[in-house]
This record gives structure tokens, sequence and C-alpha cells, in this order.
């Protein structure tokens, strides 16, 4: 199979063909992802949840994201390979810089950074300095303090045009694919319309394109709890190849979300 670039995932958008990007931390788990056929395999700052037990993502640092990145990218021959920056590692453009280097030299093809307008200058400069980016709007969760809780962001009008208008943005300072998470179905669609790259969404209803979910959710294994917008793919098949096959299939078919792991 042809290996994923970002200018794969920009054709599937434009001929309407439906991404597919799980989490993966270790080399195992992304080799077998890879063989499955997915598409994107994200290195998410959620380790510190799902693979230390912690109640948020803050305490991960660039050294652990570095690591996972570079065990990740041994199992990858196929996957396009995102890796996020994790909390306060690019509070200013110079430290963006020298983070996104790390996480590159790991082995990211893409490094992925959570926020809004604050972020535009530090974009542009990655940009500039060879370093792909993912934006990433709704709940994010290194703002989780901020927000009150891991809670859904978008619901009144103020609030959706807030991150419309900052989707946007951020899409003209440079980002090449964008995570939506937890917000309305009918506001990630109007997003999703509205830019020229990417989008996929977590917990953002069945109209991005495409769907990412953390691994240890969909196997129905994390440390704390199942979000309402995962699935347990593992107990409807018993075995992982197939869980993952029946993910890839049911995002691409448009099964998955069903409004049941959607917020109106």
């Amino acid at each position: 199979m042809k290996k994923v670039t970002i200018s794969t995932l920009l054709k599937m958008k434009q001929e309407k063909q439906l991404i597919t990007a799980l989490t993966a931390y270790d080399a195992s788990f992304a080799k077998l992802f890879d063989e499955q056929g997915i598409d994107l395999l994200l290195i998410g700052d959620s380790l510190g949840m799902v693979l230390r037990g912690d109640d948020d993502t803050l305490s991960v640092t660039i050294e652990n994201m570095a690591y996972h990145t570079r065990s990740v990218r041994q199992g990858v021959e196929r996957a396009f390979v995102v890796a996020d920056m994790p909390f306060m590692s690019y509070s200013t453009p110079e430290q963006a810089y020298l983070n996104a280097a790390e996480l590159m030299r790991a082995g990211a093809s893409m490094v992925k950074v959570e926020g809004g307008a604050w972020l535009l200058e530090t974009i542009k400069g990655l940009q500039e300095r060879s370093v792909p980016v993912c934006g990433h709007l709704g709940l994010t969760p290194q703002s989780v303090h901020v927000f009150g809780g891991f809670k859904v962001q978008g619901r009144d009008d103020l609030q959706a045009e807030n991150i419309l208008e900052q989707a946007k943005q951020l899409e003209q300072a440079g980002i090449q694919l964008l995570v939506l998470e937890c917000i309305p179905t009918d506001l990630a669609e109007q997003i999703s319309l509205a830019l020229s790259i990417p989008v996929i969404g977590i917990g953002a209803g069945a109209k991005t394109d495409g769907q990412i979910l953390v691994m240890h959710d969909m196997f129905g294994i994390s440390a704390n709890y199942m979000p309402k917008f995962s699935k347990n793919y593992l107990s409807q098949t018993g075995d992982i190849r197939k869980a993952v096959q029946q993910y890839i299939q049911e995002v691409q078919e448009g099964e998955f979300p069903s409004a049941e792991h959607s917020f109106n």
C-alpha cells in the first residue's frame, strides 16, 4: 500500500473518502494498526491518562512524547504519523520550534497543538521552518482546568461562532489538518465544509472528514472511564485485529459515530 502523506489526506477530503485514525504509543500496536490499513496514527499526550492513569494530560513531557513517537515510528510503514506537543511545550514560538524539532527528529510527520488565535504566530513560524502543523479545537484537554472539566464545547451560539472563526484563522495561519473534539455535530459539519483542509472528529459527530479514537477506549480498557463518544469494538469482535477492521469499515461507511456517540 502507498505511504499516506498530507497530500493523500487532502485528496481523500476532496474525493469524500473518510479518513480513519487511532492513537498509538508503541511499535507493536502501531504495526498492527498500520497493517489493518489505518490512515493516520496520533501519538497523543493522552498517554498520561491511558498509560499512567493520570487524571489529565498535563504531566506529560516533551521527552515522554519523543520516546513514544520514536517507538510508534518503528512500527509504521504506511500510516501518517502525528505527535502531540504536550502542555506548555509551545507557550512561546521559540519554545515551540525547539520542541517540534525534537518530535520531528523522533519520527513525526506533523505536530499537533491545542488552541486558537494565540497560536497563529507560532503556526506560521513552524510552517516557515518546515514543520507541518495539526490544530485542535473544541474540548482541548490541556485546558481542562480552564473549562472546569471535560465538557462539550460550542453549544451556545457565541462559543460556536468563536470556534468556527478560530478554525478559519488556524487554516489561514498554515495548519494542514484540524482535530475537533467534543463539539455538536452541526458545528463540526459547518467547520468541515468551511475549511479546505481535512477535519478529523472525536466526539464531533459523523459529518467531519474522518474520525479518531483513543485506542484504549476503542478496546474498552481505559484506566479511568469510557467517554460517550467512544465505542468498544473489542467486545463486539473478541479479536484486536477484527476490532480495528470493524472500526475502519464503520468509519469509511459513515456508520460510526452514530447519534449515541455524538452531541447536539
